[in-house]
């Protein structure tokens, strides 16, 4: 059915069931609910749902799935355990582990924890289910993501209580990187000890990276560095991830040089290091106007095949900005116009332009605010003040009431310093013929506006 118009989909789907010797099947009935319920016509969704009831083809319980997540995005959640609660009715078989997991994470992740508690009764009561280690792990994902790590701990000890849902490595895993969200990363240790020496259940390079991301979050990066060395020792081979976790913790903590050992310990190991790792290392180096030794890092990058993205670029932009290093700041901006990199966005001209105002480069500011304008960007609020009112101060008057409307269609909206140094020069020049026209333009603006016209009081 590749019809676009889901009323005009429905209506065939009507006239099909009208004509002789057809019938509706599963495939027909899940494409045109699936097409009705992403265009939310829930109440039609509702009228076929009440029809397949009488029909006597086999359905799947795919079409219940798909409806509790459209339901879900429209945060109708009720529905989505109505979803669930239908399959066994339409279907006339029991839920799968996929449709259970299904409908308890998407309530859980919107926070219908009354909703969830409702499941886990239907499964024990109505469906004589008990609940698996898959579904208490998405319980115990929630506690941990909502902060209450000791509500995680206690659903733990429910599963060894169970005989089908003793807690594994992803129970232990989710665990920890909560305690170590927490702050609690002592617990989160003998949590790993437990887990290893009690349960005899072997770590991986995930649950390894879970306390080295807990101790570097805490600025204590040595103990994440022994971590790292007691996986290598134990046989369990650090990743990508492993690396660049401990190479964030460094470079945050301003370990600069033993960051860039990692990097090198990384590449000898034939990893690929990817753009959020170099950008990391080149914003540190930018911090401490190493700005040399991050352009090197960027050429580095670029010739191992690492393409950056706009961060990186924003991030190099600053600190060359930082240094006053203007003329390359602008010709790597000339540069990613003309196609050579990533695109750039909104925070790449205003990175520059706030730069140039601040040291007061009025010229280049006014020729890439010219720019900016054309292409629909505007600056920040009060770097567009700071413009207006230093153009004032430098004599450049003229250029000030020339960029101004052009803010002004914007949404720009002066704050009333701006409108007394206008004011000053433009009768100082003697020029007030222009300045009632150049506010009656201005005053005919006022309804593009988010903040009412206010002149100084002069």
């Amino acid at each position: 059915m590749d019809i676009k118009d889901p009323q005009r989909a429905l209506e065939l789907f009507n006239w099909a069931s009208e004509q002789k010797g057809f019938d509706h099947n599963n495939a027909t009935y899940a494409t045109i609910i699936h097409k009705l319920a992403r265009c939310k016509k829930f109440g039609a969704v509702d009228a076929l749902l009440r029809q397949m009831a009488y029909e006597t083809c086999k359905f799947h319980e795919g079409i219940f799935v798909n409806l509790m997540k459209h339901f879900s995005k429209s945060r109708m959640h009720r529905r989505v355990l109505d979803m669930f609660c239908l399959i066994q009715a339409i279907t006339r078989e029991k839920p799968s582990l996929n449709a259970m997991s299904t409908c308890l994470n998407l309530l859980v992740e919107s926070g219908q924890i009354d909703l969830a508690r409702e499941l886990l009764l239907h499964l024990k009561t109505v469906l004589r289910l008990n609940p698996n280690t898959c579904i208490f792990n998405i319980l115990v994902k929630y506690h941990c993501k909502s902060g209450d790590p000791e509500l995680g701990l206690e659903v733990a000890e429910e599963m060894k209580k169970s005989k089908r849902s003793y807690p594994n490595l992803i129970t232990y895993s989710t665990l920890m990187d909560g305690l170590c969200r927490s702050g609690r990363l002592e617990e989160a240790v003998e949590l790993f000890e437990e887990m290893v020496s009690k349960d005899q259940i072997l770590p991986d390079a995930l649950t390894y990276n879970v306390l080295i991301n807990g101790f570097c979050l805490k600025g204590k990066v040595d103990r994440a560095r022994k971590i790292l060395e007691f996986m290598k020792s134990n046989g369990c081979i650090p990743n990508v991830y492993n690396y660049s976790t401990l190479m964030i913790g460094l470079c945050e903590g301003g370990r600069l040089q033993e960051a860039k050992d990692v990097l090198e310990e990384m590449k000898g190991l034939g990893m690929k290091p990817d753009a959020v790792i170099y950008t990391t290392l080149i914003n540190s180096l930018c911090k401490e106007r190493r700005v040399d030794e991050a352009i090197e890092l960027l050429a580095e990058m670029k010739e191992l095949g690492c393409q950056p993205d706009i961060v990186t670029f924003n991030v190099l932009l600053r600190g060359m900005c930082g240094e006053g290093r203007f003329e390359e700041a602008l010709r790597m901006l000339d540069s990613l116009l003309s196609g050579e990199g990533a695109s750039p966005n909104k925070g790449t001209y205003r990175i520059v332009l706030n730069a140039l105002c601040r040291e007061r480069e009025l010229e280049k500011a006014i020729e890439l605010l010219g720019l900016m304008l054309h292409k629909g960007i505007i600056p920040h609020y009060e770097t567009s003040n700071e413009l207006v009112a230093l153009l004032c101060e430098d004599g450049m008057g003229g250029d000030a009431i020339t960029v101004l409307p052009g803010l002004v269609e914007m949404g720009f909206v002066p704050k009333p310093e701006s409108w007394a140094a206008l004011v000053r020069v433009i009768c100082r020049e003697r020029k007030l013929l222009e300045m009632f026209e150049f506010m009656e333009d201005l005053i005919g603006m006022e309804d593009t506006w988010d903040a009412p016209f206010v002149l100084p009081n002069t």
